[in-house]
């Protein structure tokens, strides 16, 4: 009988000590007001028009770039907040955020997965709603191979879902001197049954400030 309320008490600790993205007050299960005021007017331009005021973090990732780091915040708005911090996760560290919002959500099947990551999502221009966006990252050849990266997923439980992520990013400028951006994430997980499921993620967004947030708690 002790031994088992020794390893329930030991299962209980770990899940304590798992540590969730969180920056500026920003975490799973706080809500945060958006300041539009700074792009009400293009708001028209994007290919997204309708932007909550407030909005609900649902779920929160990380990905560990090394130098840098990206923490996304995903809320009930069908959106995903990402603030890019360099040299340490803190608020003095941050050094872009950006709000996108789903476009669609494309399945892959397993024999067109490599011809989207060699040919088709790193092209120099891609096309949306006859909106033209020009590849943001360079290449010294005219196809750039998406950028490969790994997300650890938390939402209100304690346990972090794993995403391989192959991305590009696109803009295009807007008439007041502001860009929108088109990520493209081409991404492959496995399922509950062990199987490997594959997807392409289209997001467009638009850069604010931290100052532009406010965090409800």
């Amino acid at each position: 009988m002790f031994g088992f309320l020794k390893k329930r008490g030991d299962k209980n600790k770990l899940q304590a000590q798992v540590k969730k993205p969180e920056v500026m007050g920003l975490c799973v299960g706080s809500s945060f007001d958006l300041d539009k005021l700074s792009f009400q007017l293009i708001l028209q331009e994007l290919v997204i028009s309708e932007v909550a005021d407030t909005q609900l973090i649902q779920a929160a990732g990380e990905v560990d770039l090394g130098s840098s780091t990206l923490l996304r915040f995903y809320t009930d708005d069908d959106a995903w907040l990402q603030v890019v911090c360099e040299g340490g996760v803190s608020e003095e560290n941050i050094v872009d955020v950006t709000l996108f919002h789903y476009y669609d959500t494309l399945n892959v099947a397993s024999t067109e997965w490599d011809d989207l990551l060699n040919h088709k999502i790193g092209v120099p221009v891609y096309t949306l709603e006859g909106h033209q966006y020009e590849r943001v990252w360079t290449s010294t050849s005219e196809y750039h191979p998406p950028v490969a990266m790994q997300e650890e997923t938390y939402d209100d439980s304690n346990e972090a879902s794993e995403t391989d992520q192959f991305v590009m990013l696109f803009e295009r400028e807007l008439t007041d001197g502001s860009y929108e951006q088109l990520y493209l994430s081409a991404e492959e997980s496995l399922n509950d049954n062990n199987q490997l499921e594959r997807c392409l993620v289209i997001s467009t967004g638009v850069k604010i400030s931290a100052t532009q947030i406010r965090v409800n708690g």
